[in-house]
């Protein structure tokens, strides 16, 4: 019985050249970074019209001791806790939705759940910390910050910082960090960290020209990382859909 040819087979090299080009395939097809930033831009930016229709001033008596004397503190309320709970709520559940779609379509399983997994815990601790703010009441200016149950000084930094880590800091920023690490994107751990730094570092309303007492003053705090977000979710589509092309 004659020995029949077989050819050789690809070098190692070779081998593993091949196995790196399917898996950086892979990954791409992954891949769907726009879809959460492209959410929670809208969330933010909507946020601005939520606060401008809430918008609320009142006199209300200073404490003793307080700089602005017997003359009457102004007290600002805007905002609607329901409308930031559930908006996360339902931008993690889209994002799952979606993605589960594009991996049902392309026949690629989907790496998004510990990134949606992270959203929803920190959207429960959002969600808690909001209904135990909503108990204690609205405290009065100069008056300490109940929480917890730590009285926090409201003009301290490290009271800013945690105000702004149980906000969208921690509910937006820190899970972009995890999907940045599933999908091992530099270019999205860079503008999470980059959303991050703009959310835990306050932005004040003096370089735009809106005072305080505006009912436009929640402009600057978010229409910044609303629009961040909308031009990472611009990005990371157009390059998603130019590399599509090129697989093509």
């Amino acid at each position: 019985m004659a020995d029949a040819s077989v050819p050789p087979p690809g070098t190692p090299q070779e081998v593993l050249a091949g196995l790196g080009e399917l898996t950086r395939r892979v990954r791409a097809a992954q891949r769907g970074a726009w879809i959460p930033l492209l959410l929670f831009g809208a969330l933010t930016t909507g946020g601005i019209l939520v606060n401008r229709l809430t918008f609320e001033t009142e006199t209300v008596p200073c404490l003793p001791g307080h700089p602005a004397g017997s003359t009457g503190c102004t007290l600002i309320r805007q905002g609607s806790p329901a409308y930031w709970t559930l908006g996360l709520a339902l931008a993690y559940a889209a994002t799952a939705f979606f993605a589960v779609r594009r991996s049902r379509r392309r026949g690629v399983g989907t790496r998004v759940r510990p990134y949606v997994l992270t959203g929803i815990a920190l959207v429960g601790l959002v969600a808690a910390t909001t209904l135990w703010t909503l108990r204690q009441g609205m405290p009065q200016p100069g008056e300490p910050i109940d929480l917890w149950g730590l009285r926090l000084d409201p003009h301290s930094e490290v009271t800013v910082l945690l105000e702004r880590l149980v906000g969208p800091a921690g509910a937006v920023g820190l899970p972009l960090l995890v999907l940045s690490w599933v999908e091992r994107s530099r270019a999205l751990m860079l503008l999470a960290l980059a959303y991050l730094a703009i959310e835990l570092v306050p932005l004040t309303t003096g370089w735009s020209g809106i005072p305080v007492t505006s009912p436009w003053s929640a402009l600057p705090a978010l229409g910044v990382p609303g629009a961040l977000l909308l031009l990472g979710a611009l990005g990371f589509g157009l390059a998603e859909r130019a590399e599509r092309r090129t697989r093509s």
